[in-house]
């Protein structure tokens, strides 16, 4: 029973298709639960720091359950993207129900889509990459797979990772910094991989312009389900999804930084490189995310088994919490600077 605790990471999109076809109040239902509940549960739930055994770990390892857990996200995102390109089509809705729409749908895209996406996308097996890549495909965001796996896990904590936040940054222009850099790095990344097998960058091997042109097919098949509105709207909640990655990003890794060596290397990421979360609810919901040091320590490892690792920095609260709080920058500083491990 214990494994059916990720169970918990669906109650967002029935949250959102409760709000979708109820409306009025309901469809503000997932950020409420996201931005309110959760971090009350974080707080009066027990702070889990405890790691499983050898013997435990291969069991959950070998656990078929925990990847149909990840695959069911795929009917899940586009099965709440098409519900409300179809509430678009056939209801009118006030502008704060449309509102609470667009944001209930854009987290669904970021902790369903782009989440799941993330741990997918750092399995070895070709299939595995094939599903991630199909869920970041709501999110305009399929670049993604090439510069985090490729770009950010080896620039990690340092300058040269347009997604590890520096001390001082605002969120805000960290969201522009990080959008924008992860973008041009994933074409850069790409025609570095293109150039060393000597082909043209503009070619069919190019994953990123691949993915460019799957993203255009997506929306033109959005905009011919719908209208320029409709578009307008899907687009939007992209959007969304995408700052809710950009933010946890943000938080991930804020003040840290590697020490560069004499020889003009960074040092060897390690747990300490990365904030740490151990709020029950919050791990749960977002399959382990929070324990993001062990995850860029042993990147494949996959989610079921990340460990806690006592010399990681811990965050003050779940992830729901920090990511309000970073919406204030001034308390955010206050709060987080002086929590930052002097190397």
């Amino acid at each position: 029973m214990k494994d059916l605790k990720y169970l918990a990471a669906y109650i967002n999109p029935a949250l959102a298709v409760i709000g979708l076809l109820l409306g009025g109040l309901y469809a503000w239902s997932t950020v409420l639960f996201s931005f309110f509940l959760i971090p009350i549960l974080d707080q009066i739930s027990p702070i889990d720091s405890s790691n499983h055994d050898v013997d435990t770990k291969e069991t959950l390892i070998n656990k078929r359950l925990f990847d149909w857990l990840l695959y069911l996200n795929i009917p899940i995102v586009y099965g709440v993207v098409g519900l409300f390109i179809y509430q678009i089509n056939h209801v009118i809705m006030p502008t704060e129900v449309l509102l609470g729409q667009i944001l209930s749908v854009g987290i669904v895209i970021g902790s369903c889509g782009i989440n799941v996406a993330h741990e997918l996308g750092h399995r070895k097996e070709k299939y595995h990459q094939l599903l991630g890549q199909i869920l970041l495909i709501p999110a305009l965001y399929m670049h993604f797979f090439i510069e985090h796996n490729r770009g950010h896990h080896r620039f990690v904590a340092t300058d040269d990772d347009p997604a590890s936040a520096r001390k001082g940054e605002w969120l805000f222009t960290f969201w522009f910094r990080s959008v924008f850099g992860c973008f041009t790095k994933a074409s850069k990344l790409e025609a570095i991989r293109l150039g060393k097998k000597q082909l043209p960058y503009f070619s069919r091997h190019n994953q990123f312009l691949q993915f460019m042109l799957i993203q255009s097919l997506y929306l033109v098949v959005v905009y011919s389900l719908s209208s320029s509105f409709g578009l307008a709207v899907i687009v939007l909640s992209a959007f969304v999804g995408v700052l809710l990655l950009e933010t946890i990003n943000y938080i991930e890794h804020y003040g840290l930084r590697r020490k560069l060596r004499d020889n003009g290397r960074y040092e060897r990421v390690r747990p300490h490189h990365s904030w740490n979360a151990n709020y029950t609810f919050g791990r749960i919901a977002l399959y382990e995310l929070t324990r993001h040091s062990d995850h860029h320590f042993i990147a494949s490892k996959k989610f079921q088994v990340l460990d806690h690792h006592d010399e990681a920095p811990v965050l003050p609260y779940g992830y729901p919490a920090m990511i309000l709080i970073a919406l204030m920058p001034p308390f955010w500083f206050q709060l987080m600077d002086k929590r930052i491990p002097q190397n």
